[in-house]
Formats: C-alpha cells, structure tokens, sequence
C-alpha cells in the first residue's frame, strides 16, 4: 500500500497493490497496522457502510460533531466517483479549503478522511457501489452537512446543475458560515 499526503494535512490517499492476472486481481483493501504507521495513531475502526448510486447523486457535505465526530477511510467497489474531503476546523491554515480525488473500481484508490472535515461524494458513472469505515457509530442527534455548493467552499465538480441529484435532505442544509463546525484547536482524537 502506498501512502500519499494530500494538499491537506491529515486527508491522505492510499493506492493499494492490486495483483492482476488471468483470473482477474486479488487486492488488500485495509491494514490496521500501516496506517497507525503511517498515521501516527490508530484509528479504531466500528462500523463498515455501503451505497449504491446513480449517475449525478451527490451525497453530502456531511460530518458529524463530537463525541461521535468520525473518520472515514472510503473507497469504490464498481463504477467512478469524486469524492470531496472539505477542511470545516474553524482556525485552520486550511479552513473551508478541500481536497478531490477520483476514486474508481478501476483504480482502486482509497481517502482516509480524519475528524473535522465535511465528507461529500458524485458518481460520475452510470452507476457506482461505494464502501466506507468509521470509526465512530452513526448518532443521529450528532449528524451534521453543509449544502454541497456553497459559494464560499466553491466545490469544482465536472457536471452541471441539473445533472446533479441530492436528496431532501441535503438540499436543505445551511451554509458554512451557519452551520455547526469543529475548532482547529480541539482534540479530536482523544
């Protein structure tokens, strides 16, 4: 597994070693052990979740607030998404700054995505099966998003408008500068 430090410290993208042969390829999707390495921490793992979307679904901005903060590590099973990591730590060097990478069942790649930061994906293929770890189980009352196009966060994704398809729920959440945020300062790994 390789190990690649994004724009952002702290979302890191890994590029797991996929065997190719005539049977068809044989992948290490998750060790515990290097990335506390790589980390410097360990991350415990609780809750694994999957979804199924179609072309143009956009899932997100979404976080949730401590005690039940999470971090994700994401990847894609069939199909091509963006997946979008946003900075939400008020004080931060890279306050409202994201990170976007193409995850894909092609390639492979994965987004560790650490506490702190709004988590958002868009399938760019006909259809993509997305998988994810947490670790820290889904709290309702803690649940939190930030509406995908806000002006001040200015996600660059490659459809138009009405290409994209978000639910109610999503389409309702506040801006960046409403919603509830974490504090650059807080430990949130304690």
């Amino acid at each position: 597994m390789k190990f690649i430090n994004s724009k952002i410290d702290g979302v890191i993208i890994i590029e797991p070693k996929v065997w190719k042969d005539s049977r068809g390829y044989f992948v290490e999707t998750f060790r515990q052990d290097l990335l506390d390495n790589f980390l410097g921490f360990r991350v415990n793992f609780c809750q694994d979740n999957e979804s199924k979307s179609k072309r143009g679904v956009l899932r997100g901005l979404h976080y949730q607030l401590p005690p039940f903060a999470q971090s994700k590590l994401v990847r894609v099973i069939e199909g091509s998404v963006l997946d979008i990591a946003v900075d939400i730590r008020k004080g931060s060097p890279t306050f409202g700054q994201y990170v976007s990478v193409e995850l894909s069942g092609e390639n492979k790649k994965q987004l560790f995505i650490p506490r702190g930061f709004a988590h958002a994906f868009v399938v760019m293929s006909k259809e993509a099966v997305f998988s994810y770890k947490v670790d820290n189980y889904y709290a309702p009352q803690y649940d939190r998003g930030i509406k995908w196009n806000d002006p001040d966060i200015k996600l660059n994704i490659p459809l138009s408008k009405s290409e994209i398809t978000v639910s109610e729920k999503d389409a309702s959440l506040p801006f960046l500068n409403e919603a509830e945020i974490f504090d650059f300062t807080d430990n949130l790994y304690h």
